[in-house]
């Protein structure tokens, strides 16, 4: 933005919609949500757009349980449930792996 240029409007990065995945999971003290994030991008690259804390919970026993919402998009086309389903699963694969 430029000094008397403010009727610039924003242009969106895509056109496409976001498609959003929650997951929620028990976590260890050794959980932090950088670790999460890694495997996401490792899992998803470009298409994991945003991943964000959407609840936290914690029982009576102390057992603490984080529900994350995973927004996922494309630049070139729209995604199907079905793709992101399965980069789901191997997220899911991926932190049980880690055993966070």
């Amino acid at each position: 933005f430029s000094k008397g240029q403010l009727g610039i409007k924003f242009k969106p990065f895509s056109k496409f919609p976001p498609c959003y995945k929650d997951m929620s999971f028990w976590i260890s003290d050794s959980f932090t949500e950088n670790n999460l994030c890694e495997i996401v991008r490792a899992v998803a690259g470009d298409l994991a757009e945003e991943v964000q804390l959407i609840d936290n919970f914690t029982n009576k026993k102390g057992m603490t349980s984080h529900c994350y919402r995973i927004a996922y998009r494309s630049m070139e086309r729209s995604l199907t449930d079905e793709e992101i389903n399965q980069l789901q699963v191997k997220i899911d694969i991926n932190l049980r792996i880690a055993s966070y």
